[in-house]
Parts: C-alpha cells; sequence; structure tokens
C-alpha cells in the first residue's frame, strides 16, 4: 500500500488568489498600514488646507511662498519651495518605495514567483488602462495634452490605505495585504515612467559621477554602517548628482533603497547576523516619510485656485482633467479588476474562500486614488503654475475623491457583511463553550 501511494501520481493542489500569507509577514503588513493610515490622515489634512489657503483672500501669499527660491545656485540648487518638495522631500518617499519593494521581493511572501504574479500583473493593468483611456479622451486634443498620458496611473498609498483602515474593519486581511502590495509596485512603475518618459535631456557624466557615492552607499550599508555622519552625505550627494543628470532627483530615492540589504549572510556569524539594515532605515524613515515628506509635498502641490464656479466648470470640462477623471475612476477599476479575473481564468486558479469578486472591484477602485505621485507627474508634464498644471490638480482631486466615493460605499457594504459573520461566528462559538483562541489555533 505504501509502494502504490508513493508511485501514484499526486493531483496538483490547485492555487489560490488572496490566500493569507506568513503571520510574520501578516504582522509586517499590519504595522506598516498603521504607519500608512496616519500618513494618509495628515495628507487629507494638508491637501485640504491648501485647497483653503490658495481660495482665500490671503491666496497671493499661499503662490508667494511656494515660488519663493532657496539654496545654492553654484550647483544650480536654487530651487522653489513646490520644487524642494517635489524632488527633495519625495525622495524621501521613493527611499523608503526602495526599501519596501526589496523587503518584498528578497524576504517577504512576494519571494515566491507565484505570489508576486498577481500584484505585478495588476499593477501593469492599472497603469496600461487609465492611459489608454486618457489617450483616447485626448486623441484629438492637441497642444500637448497626450503629454499628460502618464498621471491618471498611479495610485495613493497613504490616502487609500487610511480609507480602507476607517471603513474596512473585518475585511479580510488578504485584501489589505494585495492594496499594499500593488501600491508599491505600482510606485515602481511610476517612478519608471518618470526616469523614462518625462527626463528631455540626460548630462551622462554627472549621472556617471552618481555612480560614486550611490556605490560607497552601497559598501557602507552591505558592512552594516549606521553612521548617519557617513550615510546622509552619500546619499544627498547621489541625490544632487542625479538631480544634475536631468533624471527626476526622486529615482536617487529608489536606487538609493535598493542599495540597503535585507538580510545578513548567516555565513558572517556572530552578533551581526540576521536582519540587514532594510527593516531598521525602514522603522526610522518611513514615519518621517508619511508623517512629513509626503504631507508638505501634499501642501504644496495641492494648493490650486479653481476661481468659483466657472473655473472649476472650465477645469473639470478641460479634455485633459476628463481623461485624468476616467483613468482614475473607469480605467484604474476595470485595469485591476480586469487582469485579476483574467489570471484566475488563465491559471485556473479559485479565489481564497475569505475573499469574493466583489470585494476585488472595490480595492481595484480603492486603487483609483491617485494623488501624490498623479500631481507630481502632472508638474512634469506641463510645468508647474501653468493653467494646465490647474486643471490636472483638479482633474486628480475630482477623479480621487469619485474613487474613494465609490470605493467606501461598496466596500462599506462589504464589510458589514464580513463583520456579520464574524459576530455569528463568535456567537456560536461562545455557544459552544469553546473559546475563540481554541478555536483559532485548532481549526
Amino acid at each position: 500500500m505504501t509502494l502504490r501511494k508513493a508511485i501514484m501520481p499526486t493531483s496538483p493542489t490547485p492555487r489560490t488568489l488572496f490566500s493569507r500569507g506568513s503571520w510574520s509577514e501578516a504582522s509586517r503588513i499590519a504595522a506598516v498600514l498603521r504607519k500608512e493610515t496616519v500618513g494618509g490622515v495628515l495628507l487629507l489634512v494638508a491637501a485640504v488646507a491648501a485647497l483653503v489657503w490658495a481660495n482665500s483672500p490671503l491666496s497671493d501669499s499661499y503662490r508667494t511662498l511656494m515660488n519663493f527660491t532657496i539654496g545654492p545656485s553654484s550647483v544650480h540648487l536654487n530651487l522653489t519651495v513646490s520644487t524642494w518638495a517635489a524632488d527633495g522631500l519625495l525622495a524621501i518617499f521613493f527611499f523608503v518605495v526602495g526599501l519596501e519593494l526589496k523587503r518584498e521581493f528578497v524576504a517577504g511572501d512576494l519571494r515566491d514567483p507565484k505570489r508576486a504574479a498577481l500584484p505585478i500583473a495588476a499593477a501593469v493593468g492599472g497603469m496600461i488602462v487609465p492611459a489608454l483611456i486618457f489617450v483616447l479622451v485626448n486623441r484629438n486634443t492637441g497642444d500637448g495634452a497626450l503629454q499628460g498620458w502618464a498621471i491618471p496611473t498611479a495610485t495613493d498609498i497613504a490616502f487609500a490605505v487610511a480609507i480602507l483602515a476607517v471603513i474596512g474593519t473585518h475585511l479580510p486581511t488578504a485584501l489589505r495585504t494585495f492594496l499594499l502590495t500593488l501600491a508599491v509596485v505600482d510606485d515602481l512603475l511610476a517612478i519608471t515612467v518618470i526616469a523614462i518618459f518625462y527626463t528631455d535631456e540626460v548630462n551622462f557624466v554627472a549621472l556617471a559621477l552618481a555612480v560614486i557615492p550611490l556605490g560607497l552607499f552601497t559598501i557602507a550599508v552591505q558592512k552594516r554602517i549606521r553612521s548617519w555622519w557617513i550615510l546622509i552625505p552619500l546619499a544627498v550627494v547621489t541625490w544632487v548628482l542625479v538631480h544634475e543628470s536631468g533624471i527626476h532627483a526622486t529615482v536617487a530615492g529608489v536606487l538609493l533603497g535598493f542599495a540597503v540589504p535585507v538580510v545578513r549572510s548567516r555565513a558572517a556569524g556572530g552578533p551581526d547576523a540576521g536582519p540587514g539594515l532594510a527593516e531598521h532605515f525602514e522603522h526610522r524613515i518611513r514615519p518621517l516619510s508619511a508623517g512629513v515628506a509626503v504631507p508638505v509635498f501634499a501642501f504644496c502641490a495641492a494648493g490650486v485656485t479653481v476661481g468659483g464656479f466657472s473655473g472649476l466648470t472650465s477645469a473639470i470640462t478641460d479634455p485633459v482633467a476628463l481623461g485624468i477623471i476616467a483613468g482614475l475612476v473607469i480605467g484604474k477599476t476595470v485595469g485591476i479588476f480586469g487582469v485579476t479575473f483574467l489570471l484566475s481564468k488563465l491559471t485556473r486558479a479559485s479565489l481564497d474562500s475569505t475573499v469574493r469578486w466583489v470585494d476585488v472591484v472595490g480595492i481595484s477602485m480603492l486603487a483609483g486614488i491617485g494623488f501624490t505621485v498623479s500631481l507630481l507627474i502632472g508638474d512634469l508634464a506641463f510645468g508647474p503654475g501653468t493653467e494646465r498644471d490647474d486643471h490636472v490638480k483638479i482633474g486628480v482631486l475630482a477623479g480621487s475623491i469619485m474613487a474613494a466615493l465609490l470605493a467606501s460605499a461598496l466596500l462599506r457594504a462589504r464589510n458589514t457583511v464580513y463583520r456579520k459573520i464574524h459576530e455569528d461566528e463568535t456567537r456560536d462559538d461562545d455557544q459552544d463553550g469553546i473559546p475563540d483562541v481554541y478555536q483559532q489555533r485548532n481549526p
């Protein structure tokens, strides 16, 4: 009997989408979500404050502040406050993105190609479809409107996670993990688009020189050097040279994040063996990114003067704004859900028993909240302070609000369903006289 079982072919284990990850990964994701939730609240407060100021009788002072220049002109860093926020502060944000990406694909659950395929494919779909919708809406607009094709392709992780935390208290953990991973991959795709499509001229000498401090930074972190007086100057010099090269300076943040080791080789032995510096840096810098860098950028980028009802109507009817709204609200939903559904059919994978397709639709809608990176791409596409850039900001705000409201309505209804299931299961457990903890440990 034993020999027969050994030689008989075993049926392959059916694949499932949105399956629950490891306990350690789920705990780490929960910690990240808590920090991003706080950041999302601060981001919202900063954006509202900027809108109120820019549309108040003191709007001229807001413009004056944003156009105030500071920095050494000898190294071409005599930049406006708004530019410092976009090029400098967002580099911190993308440094954390680089750390998160490397952590996911080196030591996280996504090191498994089968697990990684879904969020990567969904992120690609969530980029392609909104871009196509924007191009279709603006194919005859002219005046360089098609330069904004990438604006509706980004997902704002802080806003999306903050909303999910409020309305999705009982939603399956796998959905939260999917949204977070999707948004991180989305950020990587966005920074790739910025580096390739929104770079006019490249100073290859400056770019080559940037490799030197980047290489020294890599060697330092690989040797587990944590001295800020060594690492920060190397990071700043890398950022300055990348900025000087003509490539958007936020790319430097991602490259520096990729340089940080996630794990420490056991072969080294001794007390230094174990986790690398990525976890340490992420713990220290994520609060700075979510609590300071991104909200300050939002404050500098979201202050658009609407100009009353007529100004709002003029902006909303601009095909560029319409393309952004349609891309965020429709394109993101169709792209992410469509690719996920198609992947399930092609691989004959089924959803995890705790998730339903309507939940995936809600998360896809929520990914249509594009703010931070969308505003950044809008500045790069049309130039800050221009009339079209103002229309971009209104389009991004309107599209993000619409996506948030639609996703909130759907996910709130689904959360009610899951809460009722949870309450019924708890009631049954109490009636059986079996503690919940025992049930969880002995399913």
